[in-house]
């Protein structure tokens, strides 16, 4: 038995050494030390999938292997084809001069060098215009190489984050294409305030400000218009305390820049311990101001109103109370429509101020892509927003005072085409 153990224990320990040697040893193997992607363009870190795209692949050729060609395959949507490749071989610190040949073939490159690889040394492959998937996600750079004749496989690299392509990429990348803005951008004034390509980029960038800039107004407004109302009823009070609280309220608001009011609050609140969340407050300080200029235009509303009202009103029993809500407000608020709407205007406008406090709003958002993108574009899409809003309601304004004026006068409305059509009498 023991005699049987003796025999038995060389050739196993034979078998082993055979089956050692036929492994790959790991220690002769090429390594893959990184790959990295940046777009085309310079001035961009984020790589969009489907555009063209810089891709550095780096590997090590370990002692013992000369490798004389490397394979280098990313997913099946990718694409080379198209890509061009610069070759770069580093011994420590000098540079190689090895010239090679690359070819392409859909996801994959094959790069042959002219003469091998030698052991040792740092091999850099960077292939320009080649393109990751358009669906975007997370990509390695897998592959093989040659050495001596043997095909073997190529360490994945670490993940490159890819960023989906979007409709609106695609735009950008159809206006790249076209020789027209290509012609327009050359001009320096043009591609600086009007580079085609940024802004369509701009206006999907910069449209979260401008719906927050429409969402602070919109909030604000009632608010002012209630506190405005409150403080021209106390100017034109009979009582003197009353008088001198309004005229305070109004005069130091209307008499200071809202730029001013704007830091007080903001800065001065977190002082004494008040600490707002910054929209909300920017809503509080914009209903705040509004609210004096609102003050102002009721009160003149009201007391544009004829005396008489106020006497009809009084010889039917009516008290003052009674009288202001149910006979003066209304009259004032239909008198005071198209001024109420300019101020409405005029607080949108002013919402641009708070992007100097650090509220997100649409001067934030086109001030913080023009000091990325370089290019005064942005700004000229912030532009564009405000007159989405402010074109229209400036339209609106006009006609209202039109109509305003003509009651007022007695001239009669002129009849709709739609009417005479019908033969249905204009309304006098």
């Amino acid at each position: 038995m023991g005699l049987r153990t003796h025999i038995k224990a060389p050739a196993l320990a034979a078998a082993l050494l055979a089956v050692v040697l036929a492994l790959p040893c790991s220690a002769l193997a090429m390594t893959t030390d990184k790959a990295t992607a940046k777009p085309n363009e310079d001035g961009g870190s984020g790589v969009i999938g489907g555009m063209d795209t810089r891709l550095t692949w780096e590997g090590t050729v370990e002692e013992g292997e000369s490798v004389d060609s490397v394979t280098l395959t990313i997913a099946d949507d990718a694409s080379f084809d198209g890509s061009t490749t610069r070759i770069t071989v580093l011994e420590g610190l000098t540079r190689v001069n090895i010239e090679g040949e690359a070819a392409a073939d859909g996801n994959s490159i094959t790069v042959s060098f002219a003469d091998p690889i030698p052991a040792g040394s740092l091999l850099r492959l960077e292939v320009t215009n080649m393109r990751f998937p358009s669906e975007g996600g997370d990509y390695s750079v897998e592959g093989s190489y040659v050495d001596g004749g043997q095909t073997k496989e190529l360490a994945a690299s670490p993940s490159i984050s890819i960023i989906a392509n979007t409709p609106l990429q695609s735009v950008v990348n159809w206006l790249d294409e076209q020789p027209w803005v290509a012609a327009w951008n050359s001009n320096q004034f043009l591609g600086m305030f009007f580079k085609p390509q940024l802004l369509v980029t701009s206006f999907s960038s910069l449209f979260p400000g401008w719906v927050l800039c429409l969402g602070i107004v919109i909030a604000c407004y009632p608010f002012a218009i209630v506190l405005g109302l409150v403080f021209s009823l106390l100017k034109i009070s009979k009582h003197r305390l009353c008088r001198a609280v309004a005229v305070v309220y109004i005069n130091v608001l209307r008499g200071t820049p809202l730029f001013l009011q704007i830091y007080i609050m903001f800065f001065g609140l977190p002082m004494v311990g008040i600490n707002i969340d910054n929209n909300l407050l920017g809503i509080i300080v914009m209903a705040v101001n509004s609210s004096a200029y609102l003050a102002e235009i009721f009160r003149a509303g009201i007391q544009s109103i004829p005396r008489g009202q106020y006497e009809a009103a009084s010889s039917l029993g009516m008290s003052y109370v009674q009288t202001m809500f149910s006979v003066i407000l209304p009259q004032t608020v239909r008198r005071v429509i198209p001024t109420v709407t300019s101020d409405f205007i005029t607080a949108f406008k002013d919402t641009s101020l708070l992007s100097s406090v650090g509220v997100m709003e649409l001067m934030m958002f086109s001030k913080n892509l023009t000091t990325v993108s370089g290019n005064i574009t942005p700004y000229v899409a912030a532009g564009i927003f405000y007159l989405i809003v402010t074109l229209p309601l400036i339209k609106v304004v006009g006609v209202v005072e039109e109509r305003i004026a003509a009651s007022e006068s007695g001239l009669s409305r002129k009849p709709r085409k739609r009417d005479q059509k019908k033969g249905v009498p204009s309304v006098q």
